[in-house]
Order: C-alpha cells, then sequence, then structure tokens
C-alpha cells in the first residue's frame, strides 16, 4: 500500500505542477499509447483489477495480452504517461515526482512478484521470459 500512495501523491503533486500532461507531440503520442496499453491489460486482466489492493493471484496467472509481453503492462503504461509528462516539464519537482512514482511502482511490482511467485509454479518461467516494464530491456 505504501507505493501505491507514493505513486498517487506523485501524480497529484505533478498535477497540480501542470506537468503531468506531455507538451509536445512526441510526448503526447507516447501518452496515448500508454493510455491504450492500459486499456488493453485492463481488459485482458478483467473486473479484477480496478482497486488499489487488488489481489494479483485472483483468477490465476495472466500471460496473454500485454502480459505477454510484460509482467507489469499497467504499471509500465504509467510509468510511460508520467514520464512523458516530466520530460516535457523537466524541473527539480518534477522529476523529483516522476521517481518517487517510479519507486512507489518499484515497490508495488516486488511485492506482486512476490506474491505471484508464492502462489504459482510457473511464475518463475514466466519472469525468466518476460520483462517487467520495457519489452526486450528491463
Amino acid at each position: 500500500m505504501v507505493g501505491f500512495v507514493a505513486a498517487v501523491a506523485g501524480v497529484v503533486g505533478l498535477f497540480y505542477l501542470h506537468a503531468l500532461f506531455a507538451a509536445g507531440p512526441v510526448g503526447v503520442a507516447v501518452q496515448v499509447c500508454a493510455a491504450l496499453l492500459m486499456l488493453w491489460s485492463r481488459v485482458t486482466l478483467g473486473r479484477r483489477s480496478f482497486h488499489a489492493a487488488a489481489d494479483p493471484t485472483a483468477g490465476g496467472l495472466v500471460t496473454s495480452g500485454p502480459y505477454r509481453w510484460l509482467r507489469h503492462p499497467i504499471y509500465a503504461a504509467i510509468l510511460y504517461f508520467v514520464w512523458a509528462g516530466a520530460a516535457s516539464h523537466p524541473r527539480s519537482p518534477v522529476i523529483s515526482l516522476a521517481l518517487l512514482i517510479t519507486a512507489g511502482l518499484a515497490l508495488r511490482m516486488r511485492a506482486e512478484e512476490s506474491l505471484l511467485s508464492d502462489e504459482f509454479s510457473e511464475y518463475g518461467d514466466y519472469a525468466a521470459r518476460t520483462r517487467r516494464v520495457v519489452p526486450l530491456v528491463i
């Protein structure tokens, strides 16, 4: 829950600083793609993903849709969106908030991976072949 609170606080801060949304065409394109990735991920997961305390183990391990390429496409979408906005407004407070969001989501990813690993024996193989937030990289 700490990671969730940190991420939400960072997003609220970026909104308050008018730095959440990208200013240029490339940043806007990245944010549109991030929103589409978020939508695709939510549809793939179904109803179980629509609250902060969602149980990532409920309903089985999902490895289809965007989960075929990314272990955390919802968090990836948030990070792509946030960093596209931050890149458009590169000031110290903006970068600090983007880093806070990144740290909060990293905490959530680690916690979810621990739960998934404990619940599903096949998670190790899935994690070995699937990146966390950037296909083929991270």
